[in-house]
């Protein structure tokens, strides 16, 4: 009972008020802040060695889906989530949404494309860290951003 009381007054203690200057916060207008169709999210898991990890992520039930183990990479699914396991391509795990593919990897017929998005997410004063080509109008493309933590999100869009 001591450890679920500790747990509610750390949890009290990290909701009060936030240290971040004003310029780090996204903004709270209504028009900007709606809800956004980033996509078919997934977890993009920077491995070591990808024979071990997909042996792993298969005993607890996922499956190979797409990829190409060959180029070190490989798409897992189980009835509800998708990881992929990338080995050598980047340093760090990332949270990844792709624009325009479904779960089940079909193409949407109506999305919304990473240009628009972009232009959401900056308008929201969300300060991204890689920038899709603006002069282009449709297409294949991404972005990146930083969560206040750190944490890497790429909205990449193949299509």
């Amino acid at each position: 009972m001591k450890f679920l009381t500790t747990c509610f007054v750390v949890v009290a203690l990290a909701s009060c008020g936030s240290t971040d200057s004003p310029s780090t916060q996204p903004t709270s207008n209504p028009e900007v802040n709606q809800q956004m169709d980033l996509g078919n999210f997934s977890v993009s898991l920077a491995v070591k060695d990808l024979t071990r990890s997909r042996a792993f992520y298969e005993a607890l039930g996922f499956k190979v889906v797409g990829g190409e183990a060959a180029q070190n990479w490989l798409i897992l699914q189980n009835p509800t989530s998708t990881i992929g396991l990338f080995q050598g391509m980047f340093k760090e795990n990332i949270m990844t949404f792709n624009p325009g593919w479904a779960r089940d990897k079909s193409e949407l017929a109506e999305f919304t494309d990473v240009r628009e998005i972009q232009k959401k997410l900056e308008a929201a004063g969300l300060e991204l860290t890689t920038r899709v080509d603006a002069s282009t109008t449709s297409g294949p493309g991404s972005l990146t951003l930083l969560d206040p933590d750190g944490n890497p999100i790429l909205v990449d869009q193949h299509r």
